[in-house]
């Protein structure tokens, strides 16, 4: 028998949850196959199997917590399956006519009884649920937990009214509390909050009760940068095979502002100040799971193309959910980009532990004045910088904010920031 063990995930992750089992007990497994997927605080790794065999055991179920090196299944090398040895066993000493009887009613059970996960026979029992009424939308059939919860809600009258007949010796296990004990007369649904949205929400909270977090705003005339992504976007496109984007001038508009501006650019590591002579600029993207914010690396040294194609890559890996520990960590400073979802106006929060967030939103057409007799219409977007005052004096911060928008309302001034 062979032990599966949680391996080193990385250096600063010790735990995560079990999202899903790829195989199931009795399942064939081969030596490199995918066995399960492991939802970590930043991305999803899915686990291969170090031994060829058959598929035993399961310590650990779907959504169960596991630590590093804990052991939460079994591989059996022989390639025995995990009903034949207890079988033959069990039929030694019998008769020939009393072998084949056991073996014909085995095969009756074995038809007739459904594929369900350990914890969803468990939760059955308790509840005394024939598994074989419970329907699941699994596409294999397999019969999970939820699927039971479900069937419980949908048939909480029926065994109410049979552990009201029932004998003391016999009644049904009581029922967990229905969502309409919450909230009475009232429908709700209770979902469990992935490792991720717990990260994610653990980590926001961390930032707004240890910084000092200020917004300051402005906002910007796209015409220029309008105009030249209009003039320059299929040429651009036939040279690059990649489509040039607000975020490459924004990136390079922030990258120099931060060269002016160093301490937006820092982390404060207890009484000191690490400064950082390098810039890796976090874009933060929307994921099936929740926001993540993967890198571009050495931001500074790419050109807009460059930008252009590491942006797509990221956010293709994201929507995947294909993105690496390593694409998530090391950011200096970061992007978010409300304006896709409509969004004209925020305050966007940190990204611990970096000092500063960029956040650009929704262009809208608006009268603004050209002088003093003259208004036009002009596509304008809004732009906020969230900061760190603890570090970021309040005239760094306008002032770095001012050099962005002066760089993005002369986009040609960003070929000579390089």
């Amino acid at each position: 028998m062979a032990e599966i063990k949680v391996p080193e995930l990385a250096e600063s992750i010790t735990e995560g949850t079990i999202a899903q089992w790829l195989k199931q007990p009795g399942d064939a497994v081969e030596k490199g196959e995918y066995l399960l997927e492991v939802e970590t605080d930043k991305v999803n790794v899915e686990l291969t199997a170090e031994f060829s065999g058959v598929l035993k055991e399961l310590h650990k179920e779907s959504g169960d917590t596991v630590q590093v090196g804990e052991t939460i299944g079994v591989i059996d090398e022989s390639g025995e399956t995990s009903s034949s040895q207890p079988e033959e066993v069990k039929q030694e000493g019998k008769a020939p006519e009393a072998v084949q009887q056991n073996e014909a009613e085995g095969k009756d059970e074995k038809k007739q009884r459904p594929i369900a996960s350990p914890s969803a026979r468990k939760l059955a029992r308790e509840r005394g649920i024939d598994l074989q009424k419970v329907q699941t939308v699994d596409p294999l059939g397999r019969v999970r937990k939820q699927d039971v919860e479900s069937f419980t809600d949908q048939n909480v009258p029926n065994q109410q009214q049979q552990a009201a007949t029932a004998t003391p010796k016999t009644a049904a296990p009581k029922p967990v509390a229905s969502a309409q004990e919450d909230v009475p007369g009232k429908p709700v649904e209770r979902i469990k909050m992935s490792r991720r949205r717990q990260t994610i929400a653990n980590r926001l909270v961390e930032v707004q009760q240890t910084a000092a977090m200020l917004t300051t705003f402005n906002e910007v005339d796209m015409s220029a940068v309008m105009e030249v992504r209009k003039r320059r976007k299929d040429k651009f496109y036939e040279q690059h095979d990649v489509r040039l984007g607000f975020m490459s001038f924004f990136t390079k508009a922030v990258v120099a502002a931060l060269k002016q501006f160093p301490l937006l650019n820092a982390e404060i590591q207890g009484n000191e100040i690490l400064m950082k002579k390098f810039y890796d600029i976090g874009i933060a993207v929307s994921a099936p799971e929740g926001l993540v914010v993967p890198v571009v690396r050495d931001a500074d040294r790419l050109n807009f193309a460059g930008i252009e194609g590491e942006i797509l890559n990221l956010a293709k890996k994201a929507r995947d959910n294909k993105l690496s520990l390593s694409d998530l960590q090391g950011g200096t400073f970061t992007i978010t980009n409300g304006g896709v979802f409509g969004s004209l106006l925020s305050t966007p929060i940190l990204n611990g532990p970096q000092v500063g967030i960029l956040g650009m939103h929704k262009i809208q057409l608006r009268p603004v004045a050209i002088d003093e007799e003259k208004m036009e219409n002009r596509p304008m977007m809004y732009i906020a910088l969230s900061y760190d005052h603890r570090i970021v004096d309040g005239k760094e911060a306008v002032s770095f904010l001012a050099t962005v928008k002066e760089l993005l309302e002369d986009p040609e001034s960003l070929l000579l920031e390089g």
